[in-house]
């Protein structure tokens, strides 16, 4: 890269970074830690209609610790952005609320290491995602087995491993339409209905958006939920 271009790439960060957080007037407050980080730049961003948006950005200059805020209307998934000065780009989402959030992660396993305190929300998405980490080591097993089946020729192996990853799936889904039934009154579940069970059969996203407090339909997330069912039913 030209003296040129490493002088750009560099003006359009710092340009970044001075336009963001210059809103004094802010509700939510990340207080993060990464260890093991001596220089980069992290960003507090949420998803727009077309693009990423930047909400607050800081250098990291030797120290681990940050700060970035916002000011939020609602619940909301926003993204913690690390960006290296090897130029690789990490990502850790998470479910942040009016108030105070903390995460506590590594350099070596920035996403994976990842402890987040905070909102109700993230508690429960913390909830779930445990669960579905289960599932997910159960299906990485199904797989293994399944291959050393089909390098064995052994064909009855395969279709029960088949039939035991069908199964599998199936459970899945189950737990992740009651975890959304079970939490009616949060941001939640229409945000898992959105998001984890897109395809599942419409019936069971139906009785999620239908179960619904007001509150919750009323919200982004509920809305999104609420304009997917629409156009599904138009084309339908």
């Amino acid at each position: 890269m030209t003296n040129f271009y490493k002088t750009l790439s560099l003006f359009t960060i710092l340009s970044t970074i001075v336009s963001c957080g210059n809103d004094k007037d802010t509700n939510f407050t990340l207080n993060g830690t990464i260890k093991g980080l001596k220089k980069g730049v992290v960003y507090l961003q949420k998803e727009g209609d077309s693009t990423i948006i930047n909400l607050d950005s800081m250098v990291i200059t030797g120290q681990p610790e940050f700060t970035l805020k916002a000011n939020l209307e609602e619940p909301i998934l926003l993204y913690l952005k690390l960006f290296k000065n090897d130029g690789e780009e990490h990502y850790i989402p998470f479910f942040a609320d009016k108030g105070v959030t903390e995460i506590k992660t590594t350099l070596k396993n920035f996403n994976f290491d990842a402890e987040i305190k905070g909102s109700k929300q993230q508690d429960l998405l913390n909830e779930y995602t445990k669960v579905m980490s289960k599932f997910n080591d159960q299906n990485l097993d199904i797989i293994e087995a399944n291959f050393l089946a089909q390098k064995d020729n052994d064909s009855i192996a395969v279709d029960s491993l088949n039939r035991a990853s069908e199964t599998l799936f199936k459970r899945k889904y189950s737990y992740t339409i009651q975890f959304a039934l079970n939490h009616k009154d949060n941001i939640i579940a229409p945000y898992l209905a959105l998001y984890e069970i897109p395809s599942a059969n419409p019936v069971y996203v139906d009785s999620v958006y239908n179960g619904l407090t007001e509150d919750i339909k009323n919200s982004f997330y509920g809305k999104k939920l609420g304009e997917v069912i629409a156009n599904r039913n138009t084309e339908e």
